[in-house]
């Protein structure tokens, strides 16, 4: 089960028109590297809730066979004054409203949020899950102190026996440093639990359920790599990790012309009069104008339009940005209609107040 029917508020704008789990790293769907990991490890059934844009996500996987796996859907919304209106059920309401319409749950069930890259040994969870005998398990990373205060804290006995939770406790008041990744392996019974037709999430309320009931529920404490894109300061990171090389399994696309330079098809550049310093991927079609400076790690997305003796810093350009003469993007995410500093302040096209000058390269 992948949960995908939230709207992403926390890492807006780039969620406006696009599903979280379809923002790109490298081009490709955060999505679709979580159905390829799944498929390496032969899962092949594949549920994922969906609601706001959910035809996007629908229209970009279709039924999976592509990855040879099968993908099901299950949209959760009402018709409101004639209208069909986007209404997630939370992660463990819609998981509940899917084995009641099926019985899809029939088995040990892995489930994964569709906003996090992950590399995790799925067999050696699932081993371990049914070694404890567990009716349900979360998956956590020990995070640095100083990073508590952004993630749902497990505190665990030395079993790995699930006590308590803390949602984002200040650094001095954390019982653990132990992180939910909001990777679960659950077992059928535990969906009874879970209300019929309401709205009810698995960190916030099944889970001190499960605590309460004192059930077998257990923490397992791994190292993998977990991506995280919690916010817009995490996807400018991430960017930046992956670009830089430093993210098993993803490979930069395109054809390396130069070291650390790699471009893909159609592009025009004039190489004798710009300035790149690596590692830069630079998409199909795009037009490079002479006296620019681009230094990575940066993407810049196809179509795009670099004018004369602008700069590119460390920042990721999505599909089509033109960026104006002499104008600079320094560490930014940015799109035909808005920039986003690394902190997650945004900038809209035709703001006065901004220095900045850009648009859409297709105008």
């Amino acid at each position: 089960m992948i949960l995908a029917a939230g709207q992403g508020t926390r890492v807006r704008p780039l969620t406006k028109q696009t599903p979280k789990p379809m923002i790109p790293i490298l081009g490709k769907p955060v999505l679709e590297y979580i159905i390829e990991e799944l498929a390496r490890y032969g899962i092949k059934e594949i549920m994922i809730n969906v609601a706001y844009n959910h035809w996007k996500i629908e229209n970009y996987f279709g039924d999976g066979h592509r990855w040879g796996v099968q993908i099901g859907y299950a949209y959760e919304g009402v018709r409101e004054h004639g209208e069909i209106v986007p209404r997630p059920l939370g992660s463990a309401g819609g998981m509940r409203r899917i084995q009641d319409f099926s019985g899809f749950f029939d088995d040990t069930t892995l489930v994964l949020c569709g906003d996090a890259i992950i590399d995790l040994d799925i067999h050696a969870a699932l081993f371990e899950h049914k070694t404890k005998g567990a009716i349900a398990s979360v998956v956590t990373l020990e995070v640095p102190e100083d990073q508590v205060k952004n993630y749902g804290i497990v505190v665990a006995d030395k079993s790995g026996k699930v006590t308590s939770f803390q949602e984002k406790p200040a650094p001095q008041e954390a019982l653990s440093r132990l992180a939910s990744t909001g990777i679960y392996i659950f077992e059928p019974a535990v969906l009874d639990l879970v209300p019929q037709g309401k709205e009810f999430d698995i960190g916030s309320q099944l889970f001190p359920l499960l605590v309460e009931k004192d059930l077998p529920f257990y923490a397992q404490n791994r190292f993998f790599n977990w991506i995280d894109i919690g916010r817009v300061s995490d996807y400018w990171s991430v960017c930046q990790q992956v670009l830089r090389g430093e993210v098993a399994q993803m490979q930069m696309p395109g054809k390396e012309v130069r070291p650390g330079v790699w471009v893909g098809l159609n592009t025009k550049i004039d190489w004798d009069s710009v300035s790149i310093d690596g590692p830069v991927y630079i998409g199909s079609s795009v037009e490079v104008e002479p006296g620019v400076k681009i230094v990575g790690p940066a993407w810049i997305g196809h179509g795009s339009l670099l004018r004369k003796n602008s700069q590119v810093v460390r920042s990721v350009l999505f599909e089509y940005t033109r960026l104006n003469e002499n104008t600079v993007f320094d560490e930014v995410v940015a799109s035909p209609a808005y920039v986003v500093n690394r902190q997650g302040q945004t900038t809209y096209i035709g703001d006065e107040s901004t220095y900045l000058r850009w648009g859409d390269a297709r105008a």
